[in-house]
């Protein structure tokens, strides 16, 4: 599968990691330039590309980057994308980082909602509260009574489906968290956030998720 990845940061790098070393096709960017990835490169094998290219012929396109960023990526980023391409958001709202963001602490939009409305284009919500280092050390085969699970919310069944079984592919299971309005139930400082846990624990954690965002949470 072609798969375009959008932020070398952390989840993005190991992200490009495993999925290179599973025989997909990468392009990564981050904001600093593809000249900036060539050891990551060097490392994978993956194609280093300006973030505007990162899509290319892409049948997922992962955006990982911080949320204060996505409406500063560019224009038309996600053109040139295969026929029926998923969009997978990891984002959180931080806003110690992020600065405040009214859609998001004001009306209730969740993380996910927005930055779907600025990508022009609807997303699957997961690896949002994954340790980085988990994808590297914690894949586990079907069935391991050790394997994790990460839960995963989207409006597209089709779209969520592709994405859980990238996600069994790289090691893991998944839960279906609900749709992106759902999405509250997995972001930070909820019971799931960064669990290590399998399918009932994780399935567990969603359902004691609290509807009002943590004052930790807000600007």
């Amino acid at each position: 599968m072609k798969i375009g990845i959008i932020g070398a940061g952390n989840i993005g790098g190991n992200l490009t990691r495993r999925l290179t070393a599973l025989g997909h096709e990468v392009r990564v960017a981050n904001s600093r330039g593809p000249q900036t990835l060539q050891e990551l490169v060097d490392e994978t094998g993956a194609v280093a590309v300006a973030a505007g290219e990162a899509a290319q012929g892409a049948q997922v396109v992962v955006v990982t980057v911080p949320l204060k960023n996505v409406p500063a990526l560019p224009a038309g980023l996600l053109d040139g994308a295969a026929d029926g391409f998923v969009v997978i958001d990891t984002n959180n709202y931080y806003p110690q980082r992020d600065g405040r963001i009214a859609a998001i602490e004001d009306e209730g939009l969740t993380e996910s909602a927005w930055v779907a409305q600025h990508l022009g284009h609807p997303v699957v919500k997961a690896f949002n509260g994954t340790y980085a280092q988990d994808l590297l050390v914690a894949p586990r085969p079907k069935g391991d009574p050790e394997r994790l699970a990460l839960p995963v919310a989207g409006d597209e069944a089709a779209a969520k489906q592709l994405v859980r079984d990238l996600i069994d592919e790289l090691g893991f299971d998944s839960v279906d968290s609900g749709t992106i309005a759902d999405s509250w139930r997995q972001q930070p400082d909820t019971p799931v956030y960064g669990l290590r846990a399998g399918v009932a624990e994780v399935e567990k954690a969603l359902a004691a998720a609290p509807a009002e965002r943590p004052d930790s949470f807000r600007h």
